[in-house]
């Protein structure tokens, strides 16, 4: 992980770096993100699930067509658990910051498109411990972490040099919650399961 987010950084410097003719534009970014919980056992299962996402977002183009772009995006995400027939549902609130190198294509003046990837830096707004009362699993519960890792990749078209309409798949780097058991008195609580968060993500940004 450490070598890609060093090649990452290393891509970054390089567009930094070349300032001749190159174009700083600021935007609004939102769109809708689809939440697939995958468990470390299976006793656990999770149905897809719909969320959004909204905040400000900066692009850096250079004339070579090669771009860095991040955001700061407020991203609240839903997951859904089942156990034995019962549900339970969270709402989740997070603070993303996506900084992507991507590579642009021109089509004339009117459109062009585009590929994407790079690290998604996620923070944990409730930072709550929840146990599964609603699975009729009080002993056992789980504690979301206060930060995580992913990474994007995603491609999208430009319309009208301004409007984007664009699709993102950020995948994890490291589990989003671990569950532990509080049945055992006087012991060290069990790490018994840990979740990941996959995201799908259709966006559409207005770059001024």
């Amino acid at each position: 992980m450490k070598k890609i987010l060093s090649i990452t950084l290393f891509a970054v410097a390089m567009v930094i770096a070349m300032p001749a003719n190159a174009q700083l534009k600021f935007g609004l970014k939102g769109g809708l993100n689809i939440n697939k919980v995958s468990f470390s056992q299976s006793d656990l299962k999770s149905d897809n699930q719909t969320g959004f996402f909204v905040g400000p977002t900066v692009q850096f183009t250079t004339p070579l067509g090669i771009a860095v772009d991040g955001s700061v995006l407020y991203d609240q995400r839903n997951v859904k658990m089942e156990l034995g027939g019962a549900e339970e549902t969270k709402h989740l609130n997070y603070i993303d910051i996506p900084i992507n190198v991507r590579y642009n294509i021109g089509l004339g003046s009117l459109a062009g498109i585009y590929i994407a990837t790079g690290p998604q830096f996620s923070f944990n707004l409730d930072g709550k411990k929840y146990s599964l009362s609603d699975l009729g699993e009080t002993s056992r519960q789980y504690e979301m972490k206060k930060s995580e890792l992913g990474w994007n990749i995603g491609a999208g078209v430009r319309l009208a040099g301004h409007l984007e309409v664009g699709y993102n798949y950020c995948f994890p780097l490291g589990n989003s919650s671990e569950f532990r058991d509080d049945s055992t008195v006087g012991q060290a609580k069990k790490v018994f399961k840990s979740f990941k968060n996959q995201t799908h993500q259709v966006s559409l940004a207005y770059i001024f």
